[in-house]
């Protein structure tokens, strides 16, 4: 026997799975975090440095989709573990800017190489037909923004 899903069903139980992987595949690439004692918003922090380079708070925040509040809080743990330090601007005292330490490279250079390894090997589930096919639905559906 057939059933027929309405529209609206289909579209929650398309969120729903779509909320349950993304929880599931994050809570697995998260993990090794543990080892190193960071959050996910410190790793957060340090792969943008690691990435883009020096930063300023609010930038990081944005990067990493955080308020502007939190940030400050990781960043301050951040350098009290030394891996990050802060420069006021000669110009303009208000304006810091966010950089790594070499301690802060080093440990974040040995996370991403293992973080890196979990995604790939998350990723190899699906055929490179298919992480194509993602990648596009996921930009597809992140572009909607806020538009209804």
């Amino acid at each position: 026997m057939e059933t027929t899903e309405s529209p609206t069903c289909r579209t929650l139980n398309t969120y729903t799975k779509l909320m349950r992987a993304a929880e599931s595949v994050t809570s697995r690439v998260h993990r090794p975090l543990a080892t190193y004692d960071l959050t996910i918003s410190q790793f957060g922090v340090l792969e943008a440095l690691y990435h883009k380079g020096p930063l300023c708070q609010r930038d990081i925040a944005a990067k990493i989709l955080k308020s502007t509040g939190n940030i400050t809080m990781v960043i301050d743990n951040l350098e009290k573990r030394g891996v990050v330090r802060r420069e006021r601007d000669s110009e303009d005292r208000r304006y810091l800017t966010v950089h790594l330490t070499t301690q802060g490279s080093e440990l974040i250079a040995q996370v991403f190489t293992r973080i890196e390894a979990v995604i790939c090997s998350e990723m190899m589930t699906l055929t490179p037909q298919e992480q194509e096919l993602l990648g596009v639905l996921c930009k597809k559906l992140g572009l909607k923004g806020g538009t209804s």
